[in-house]
């Protein structure tokens, strides 16, 4: 084999939830009331354009959750097969140039030489050496221009319009292809559909969906003609680019975002219901527990529960194979951590709610007739929290993504050689400092965090909206 399999903790949990995803979406199809909530979160324009920016992103983060390791080269043929002890993944092979051509340090978005001056060695024309301060030419960045650097602009404004002709073209195309599967469906013209879609009368909001895509494209399509022979957003410190640096962040703010539920939702689930349900020392008892949990800061229960563990990796070397591993584990015990701290305030939310559902009607009368409790809870009780649990599930994905951003920033997020968000805000605060300003790492991570958390506000609105009882009573 020319690589060997590497399946990371993180990654079988990845995959778990898209696979429960699956689950819920079939689950929903067969369910009236789901699937008709569901259909309103799809009728929402901005909630749909929210999920085709989400869909882009996780896309991003799903290609970086397949990890292998390659093997090594060997000029003789009698010698073991060895595997190399970096970890990579799909999303490093397909950005194998972003990876692998580092400068030696700084460089602005789209130039051809280094953001400092250095002493530079010149012969003249008499073969003496000259020492001169001058913009050092980069190794990578704008190499096929040569010595024209007066052509950059014009080589990047041919590679744009090229890009953004080819996006036009896939954005007409899509289009049709939509018309053409809506006069399908609806046994009309093509035309008539492709009237109703574009002025957004459809059950679905096709026309949101669409002019997403067309933004995405067009941003997307220059963005990747342009990093195959520049650095899109400039270089760090060290010389790697930003742009690749903000694609690995994707996974881990997913990560962050999406595996901390796994946590959550148990725990939460399981002592609010029987909290509201049971009532009596039961209920006292577990209001004693989030109380107590409630009350300590989260930031000082996080860190030294960080710290602890950090302790125990470093005691432990011989658990882990590569430095992904270990890494991939501090990861893990973050999001751990996390749930075991924000499980509260969904606890209480389920402990209310749970409180006013055992007194209705219907579930007295199973009470009555002797139906057990765990069937009572199971069939009558957790189901109609449902909505509760969905609205915080999605509207609490922005604020972990967030907060690894902060606790990367104090040093007690992840790991220092995993990228993320945080790791790139807290090594851009000494550039804001330096002279000239080094900016472009910091704006290229807000912007694409910016975006990451706007788009999850936004469809959890449309969630909210759809699933809340009292707001679809209202419709």
């Amino acid at each position: 084999m020319t690589y060997l399999p590497v399946i990371l903790w993180s990654d079988l949990l990845i995959w778990l939830l898209v696979v429960a995803a699956i689950v819920l979406g079939v689950l929903s199809s067969r369910n009236p009331q789901l699937r008709a909530a569901w259909q309103r979160v799809g009728h929402s324009r901005p909630g749909m354009a929210a999920a085709t920016v989400l869909v882009a992103f996780v896309l991003v983060g799903l290609l970086d959750s397949i990890h292998y390791r390659p093997r090594l080269e060997s000029s003789d043929g009698a010698q073991p097969v060895a595997y190399a002890i970096e970890v990579l993944s799909l999303l490093d092979t397909v950005a194998t140039p972003l990876r692998t051509r580092n400068e030696k340090t700084y460089s602005e978005p789209l130039a051809t030489r280094a953001y400092a001056k250095e002493s530079i060695e010149q012969r003249d024309a008499e073969g003496h050496v000259q020492l001169l301060r001058d913009f050092p030419r980069l190794k990578y960045g704008g190499a096929h221009l040569g010595t024209a650097d007066d052509q950059r602009s014009a080589d990047v404004g041919r590679r744009v319009l090229a890009a953004i002709a080819l996006a036009a073209l896939l954005c007409a195309s899509l289009a049709v292809a939509a018309a053409h599967l809506l006069a399908r469906r609806s046994l009309c013209s093509v035309n008539k559909a492709w009237r109703t879609l574009w002025q957004g009368q459809t059950d679905f909001a096709w026309r949101a969906v669409l002019i997403t895509l067309t933004v995405l494209l067009l941003l997307l399509l220059p963005l990747a003609a342009l990093c195959v022979d520049y650095h899109v957003f400039g270089t760090d410190k060290v010389g790697q680019d930003v742009f690749y640096q903000i694609l690995k962040s994707i996974r881990t703010g997913l990560v962050i975002g999406l595996v901390t539920t796994l946590v959550t939702l148990p725990l939460a689930i399981l002592l609010g219901i029987l909290a509201g349900y049971f009532r009596g020392w039961v209920d006292d008892l577990i209001q004693y527990v989030y109380t107590t949990v409630s009350s300590i800061p989260g930031v000082l229960l996080i860190a030294a529960a960080v710290l602890m563990m950090q302790v125990v990796i470093d005691t432990h070397p011989q658990w882990f194979a590569t430095a992904a591993e270990r890494a991939d584990l501090r990861l893990l015990a973050l999001c751990f951590i996390l749930g075991l701290t924000s499980w509260t305030t969904l606890c209480r939310l389920l402990r209310g709610e749970t409180l006013k559902l055992r007194e209705l009607e219907y579930i007295q009368a199973a009470q009555a007739f002797g139906v057990s409790d765990l069937r009572i809870i199971v069939r009558h009780i957790l189901p109609n929290l449902m909505h509760i649990v969905i609205i915080t599930l999605v509207m609490d994905f922005s604020s972990l993504v967030l907060a690894e951003a902060v606790l990367s920033y104090v040093g007690i997020g992840v790991d220092p050689t995993m990228i993320s968000f945080g790791t790139m805000i807290n090594n851009a605060r000494m550039e804001l400092a330096r002279e000239p300003m080094v900016w472009w790492s910091l704006a290229a991570a807000f912007v694409f965090m910016f975006a990451l958390v706007l788009s999850a506000n936004l469809l959890a609105d449309a969630v909210r909206d759809a699933f809340d009882p009292r707001m679809t009573g209202a419709l």
